[in-house]
């Protein structure tokens, strides 16, 4: 008979001896540094030449390095008229050419999608600019003459969003193409660091939002919706769940969910139960969707699946969006813990990395 171990205590500082081996605790909980110096590389940095403004961006990434641009996408929406597109995959969608603008983001610089955009854009005579710690992609942009913007940060793609959110930011920024937000860089910076004073592992769980919410989650497949702003930091919440606590995770966003999602919660009638529901909610949120994000939150515990609302916090859309990030991140982090899985570790993307690179 197998033994059912107890579940690891998340105040014992050897919990995170013992199961965070790679230490990526210490990388999560740096977010507001990050940010902070993310924000001074790229304003010290030297914008190209463009001959004339772009009439559209994409942002092309993959994972960790893709998230930053569905922050900074959804920015634009509210700051600017200049679309901007994050593209996920080989290649670049049709429209993209040389009134585009491509930023090619990717941690490593090795990214065989990211690559296969660049070449792409070169190929299309598109204005290319590379962000990333190296790699390939950093030695093919200088072979091109590209504009590398280049940082420094030994992680995961996904412990750097700092640097793949206020880099990509930044550039569109310096480009003069969206106003500069600077005031709001610090504002959220201030209120990351706040944050951190609740959700740190010293922090008793009694008083500590994130162990609380990974102790909810515990057992059970988190659904994490939001909307706007916050649409794309759901994304990242579930994103954090898979590769940090090597849990399912699914997300969405309003209003779309309220036409599709809602009337698919009945069968298989033992998963409703089995579902915890969390609904990332801003001040920045449409009326309608505050007031959908209510009705939603009723339909779904009236079917069985309990729910929780969680607030981002500050004035500034920077603010609002950064939080709510910490605070998933943190909670996928604990979560972790509790199913005691190496967060750091993700074999089963190596894997498939590996299966990719020996196929002809």
């Amino acid at each position: 008979m197998a033994t059912i171990l107890p579940l690891p205590d998340l105040d014992d500082p050897n919990t995170y001896l013992e199961i965070d081996r790679s230490r990526a605790g210490a990388r999560l909980f740096d977010l507001p540094n990050q940010c902070r110096r993310a924000w001074e590389l790229v304003r010290s940095w030297s914008p190209p030449a463009t001959p004339a403004p772009p009439r559209a961006v994409v942002i092309a990434g993959m994972g960790g390095s893709a998230i930053g641009g569905d922050l900074v996408r959804a920015l634009a929406e509210r700051w600017s008229s200049l679309p901007v597109t994050v593209h996920r995959d080989y290649g670049l969608p049709a429209f993209a050419g040389r009134h585009t603008l491509v930023i090619a983001s990717s941690y490593s610089g090795n990214t065989e999608e990211t690559l296969s955009a660049a070449e792409e854009a070169r190929r299309r005579g598109a204005t290319l600019i590379a962000v990333t710690t190296g790699g390939e992609l950093a030695r093919r942009a200088r072979d091109w003459g590209i504009d590398v913007l280049q940082f420094d940060y030994l992680a995961q793609p996904r412990e750097a969003l700092g640097y793949s959110f206020l880099l990509l930011l930044g550039v569109l920024v310096r480009l003069d193409l969206l106003p500069d937000p600077t005031p709001q860089v610090e504002e959220a910076v201030s209120l990351l660091n706040e944050l951190l004073l609740e959700v740190r592992p010293e922090i008793p769980e009694e008083r500590n939002p994130a162990k609380e919410l990974a102790r909810w989650l515990y057992g059970h497949l988190p659904f994490i919706c939001g909307s706007g702003l916050l649409a794309p930091v759901a994304r990242r919440w579930k994103g954090q769940f898979n590769e940090n606590s090597k849990s399912w995770a699914m997300c969405d966003e309003l209003p779309e969910m309220d036409h599709n999602v809602v009337a698919g919660t009945a069968y298989p009638p033992r998963l409703a139960s089995n579902v915890r529901a969390i609904l990332l909610a801003s001040d920045a949120d449409h009326p309608r969707n505050r007031l959908r994000m209510d009705i939603t939150r009723r339909i779904f515990e009236e079917g069985g699946t309990p729910c929780r609302v969680v607030t981002s916090r500050g004035c500034g859309d920077l603010a609002q969006m950064l939080t709510s990030v910490l605070l998933g991140d943190a909670t996928s982090y604990y979560l972790a813990m509790l199913y005691r899985a190496d967060p750091t570790s993700i074999p089963a993307i190596q894997v498939l990395k590996e299966a990719l690179a020996a196929a002809p």
